[in-house]
């Protein structure tokens, strides 16, 4: 089954820090989290202005990064599930990271995600042709939506037999 990925996250040299994740799965079904490791002070100012004002669970609802592992887990179950993000090699990294590194992935996932930009590059369909983003982009959730809906259009466009051909 498809799983539509999208995390927030504040970069700096050499660590990626997760600060919000979400899955869609292909039926709609969602989960959502922020985690309670980040430490704010230590975000830059473009994090600080459109990433952090973004969150929507209190700080009482934030979470460990072990404990949204465990969240994954358990709405994946036996699933072998395909990843799919928006520019996400960085979302790839930090959601890896939650179960320790990529080789630490739970036997039968894939060791990728597959990632719409790419595809878009590949097949030479320009943005225009997907849905517009919503205004609250860089909320995972709003995200995760969105790259969902991007991949049923993409999939429209190129035609659903088509799209098996690569990794559509």
């Amino acid at each position: 089954m498809d799983y539509y990925l999208d995390t927030e996250f504040s970069e700096r040299p050499c660590t990626i820090d997760l600060i919000s994740i979400a899955l869609i799965r292909e039926d709609g079904a969602a989960i959502y989290a922020e985690s309670s490791e980040i430490n704010e002070d230590l975000c830059n100012n473009w994090v600080k202005a459109n990433v952090l004002p973004k969150r929507v669970l209190s700080r009482k609802d934030r979470t460990s990064r072990s404990a949204i592992k465990d969240q994954v887990l358990t709405f994946i179950g036996d699933d072998k599930p395909r990843f799919w993000g928006y520019f996400a090699d960085y979302d790839w990294v930090v959601f890896c990271w939650l179960f320790g590194s990529m080789i630490d992935l739970p036997k039968g996932w894939p060791m990728y995600c597959n990632d719409l930009k790419q595809e878009m590059a590949r097949l030479k369909i320009p943005k225009e042709m997907l849905p517009k983003q919503p205004g609250d982009e860089h909320n995972a959730l709003a995200d995760a939506i969105w790259i969902r809906e991007a991949h049923h259009a993409l999939r429209r466009v190129v035609g659903y037999d088509k799209m098996h051909e690569g990794t559509l």
